[in-house]
C-alpha cells in the first residue's frame, strides 16, 4: 500500500487549502481513510475520516468541525480535505492514513503553514 498526500503550503488565516491522498495497492472505497496532523512540538492528533463502503459516514476532530470538509473520489481512488477559514493552531504536518485488515498505513506529511 502507497499513500500519496499533497496540497500542502503557506496560507493567510481565514484561507483555504486542499489536501489531497491518492492511494495505490487500495481501493479507497473499502476501508476507513482519514487525516491526522503533527503540530512542532506536540503529539500527532486526529482530524478526520471517512468510513468505508456504502456508509460513508465522516467523523470531525471538534477543533475542526464546520471548516474542514473530508471527501471521496472513488473513481480517482483519492481522498479529500477541504480546509477553509484556516487558524494559525491548523499549522501542522498534515499525514494521510488508511485503517485495513487491522492495520494502519500512513502516507508522507504534507506540511501546513498557516501565517500572515
Amino acid at each position: 500500500v502507497q499513500l500519496q498526500a499533497s496540497g500542502g503550503g503557506l496560507v493567510q488565516p481565514g484561507g483555504s487549502l486542499r489536501l489531497s491522498c491518492s492511494a495505490s495497492g487500495f481501493t479507497l472505497a473499502n476501508y476507513a481513510i482519514g487525516w491526522f496532523r503533527q503540530a512542532p512540538g506536540k503529539e500527532r492528533e486526529w482530524v478526520s475520516c471517512i468510513v468505508g463502503g456504502s456508509d460513508g459516514s465522516t467523523y470531525y476532530a471538534d477543533s475542526v468541525k464546520g471548516r474542514f470538509t473530508i471527501s471521496r473520489d472513488n473513481d480517482k481512488n483519492t481522498v479529500y480535505l477541504q480546509m477553509n477559514s484556516l487558524k494559525p493552531e491548523d499549522t501542522a504536518v498534515y499525514y494521510c492514513f488508511l485503517s485495513a485488515n487491522a492495520k494502519i498505513y500512513w502516507g508522507q506529511g504534507t506540511l501546513v503553514t498557516v501565517s500572515s
